[in-house]
Parts: C-alpha cells; structure tokens; sequence
C-alpha cells in the first residue's frame, strides 16, 4: 500500500538529516513523524521511526552528564513562524539590520568583526513574529563548525552585503564559501552537489542611502540576473527599505496568514494562524484544534479565488489573508 507522504513529510525529513546532536535529532524526528498520515501504508515507516526516536532520546539522557547543545553559544532555540539568519562578510551591517527590525541589541560598529557569537530577535510583519539571527562574520580563513550547523538548521538565509564595497565580490565569495561547505541557495539547486543542504535565499545590499547607490544597486541587479533573483536595497541606518525586507523575508519564507471567523461571529483579524504556503483547509483545521480535523464536513471562505463565504471541502488550498469559517 503506498505511503501517500503528505510535502511537510520531505521538508520535516530534511530539517532531520541537518540535525546534529541526539537531542536536536529526537526533536526533528518528534515533528517529522508528526508529519505523517496513519494508515496501512505507513505503519511500518512509522514504527521505524519510532524505535529511532527511542534510540536517539536514549542517548540524549546519557548524554546529559557531558556538555548540553544548550551550552553551546551557536545553538538559538527557535521561535516565531520561520528563523533566518543573516550571513555575510564582516562589516556589511548585519547587526545593523538586526538591530533596525527587532527587539535584539547586538553590539554594533564600524570596524569589522563586531559580533563573535549569534544573537536572535524577533521581527514582526503585520502581527506575525519571525527570528532573525545576528552571526559571526564569514571568512575564508577561518570558519566555525558551529555557525556553518546554525545556518542549516534554518529556514532561510538572508545574504548581506555592502553596496559600497565590492558587493558582487562580497556576495560570490560568500555563495562559494558557503557551496564548499555544502549549502546552496534552494534556486540554485542545480548547481549542488552531492547531499547538499538547499535553503532559501534572499539578497539584502545594505548602505544604499542615497541615489548615487541607488544607481549602484541597479548595476549590481543587472549584473547578477538571475543568479539572484530577490534582492532588496536597504539602509539599516536611516532606515530605508525595511518594510520592503520584511515582506520579502515573509514571502520567501512561504508563509501565509489565516483568519478563523466562529459562526456567526465576525472573524478575529488581530491574531492569524500561520502556515506554509499550499496548505489546505485541512491543514488549517488541525492547528486550531484537533476536534476540528476529526470533525470537520466543509469550511466557508473568504478571500482569494472564491466569492464571499463559499462552501469548499478540506482539499481547498488556502492564500494569505483568508478568512476560514469550519464547519463540523
């Protein structure tokens, strides 16, 4: 009987193969088998899985006398709908940014090689919160273990650079130093090799504040083409842009922002139920209440691709900014 592995399967799967020590390991595989449908066809997958996660949390207590993930300065625990960390060549104003569109305060100057360790804050777009992470510098000569398995554990990078520095330098050294360490822009899959791990990636050229980079940003577009297909022009400390980066960090985090509306009452606006881009009615009933999966015939929707309160089945595929009535 065919497993039927639902996408959050594959993407869960990947966030477990990038898990380093027992305990990140036993908590990917925990959502992992979250992830998966109960029937027939997927007994033996997950009683499979279930006696890794035994072994795995088996070793994490054994473990626990020794030094904890916790101990380590590169492990941020998640929060928010998405984590992205900023990756770039020191000096580009990483913690500039971090410190323009969240609530975190990493040291910040104007000489390179400021932030030693990663510091986390949370921005929010339009009632959703999403972590953004400050880190260490990359270089060449030299680069931590630890920061390389903080940006794969993540959702998506946010490459800076200095528009005022050689940035298509800046930003080709950065992409080639992260291939050799085998992780690849997702839109640049094709060019990955071996087990590769593919994230999201967005472009920020930061310092663009006045019209003479504004110009140097456009040559810098046109330059790159395609190999680069979202870049923002920012200016940390103006500010200038940021409103634009926060939506374009929401965007490439695939999120979507749904509104539940109980019958007969009118629809909550101010706290959305965030989810994946793709996900259906189904999805969405499951995190509001798992009565709701188990009970739910049908939904009424308004929104995007439907006229106002139409009936639609648990199949429907929802967008950002739907209003969702279930019905049980």
């Amino acid at each position: 009987m065919p497993t039927n592995l639902p996408p959050e399967y594959y993407d869960a799967e990947e966030r477990y193969r990038a898990a380093v020590t027992p305990e990140e390991k036993a908590a990917r595989l925990e959502e992992l088998l979250s992830t998966i449908p109960k029937h027939k066809g997927t007994d033996h997958l997950r009683a499979d899985l279930r006696r890794k996660l035994s072994r795995l949390k088996s070793e994490a207590q054994g473990g626990k006398k020794g030094v904890s993930r916790h101990d380590s300065a590169f492990h941020v625990e998640r929060e928010g709908a998405g984590q992205v960390v900023l990756v770039g060549p020191p000096n580009v104003g990483k913690s500039a940014l971090v410190t323009a569109l969240t609530n975190a305060e990493p040291e910040v100057a104007p000489f390179p090689f400021t932030t030693w360790t990663p510091t986390p804050g949370m921005m929010l777009v339009d009632n959703v919160q999403i972590q953004l992470v400050d880190t260490p510098p990359l270089h060449a000569d030299y680069v931590k273990p630890q920061l390389l398995d903080l940006i794969r554990r993540a959702d998506l990078m946010l490459l800076v650079v200095d528009i005022q520095a050689e940035p298509l330098e800046q930003l080709d050294e950065t992409a080639a130093l992260l291939a050799e360490h085998r992780i690849v822009p997702a839109h640049q899959l094709g060019s990955a090799q071996g087990r590769a791990r593919c994230l999201p990636a967005i472009v920020a050229a930061n310092k663009v504040d006045s019209s003479r980079w504004d110009e140097e940003f456009a040559v810098l577009e046109e330059l790159v083409g395609n190999d680069w297909p979202v870049m923002v022009p920012v200016a940390a400390t103006l500010p200038r842009n940021l409103d634009r980066l926060r939506w374009a960090l929401f965007d490439g985090l695939e999120l979507i922002r749904i509104y539940a509306k109980p019958p007969n009452r009118e629809a909550d606006l101010k706290t959305p139920y965030v989810l994946r881009r793709g996900s259906t009615v189904e999805t969405f009933a499951s995190r509001v209440h798992k009565e709701f999966l188990e009970k739910l015939k049908c939904a009424r929707v308004w929104g995007t691709g439907v006229f106002d309160g139409q009936m639609v089945g648990r199949d429907h595929v929802l967008h950002d900014g739907d209003i969702v009535e279930l019905r049980t």
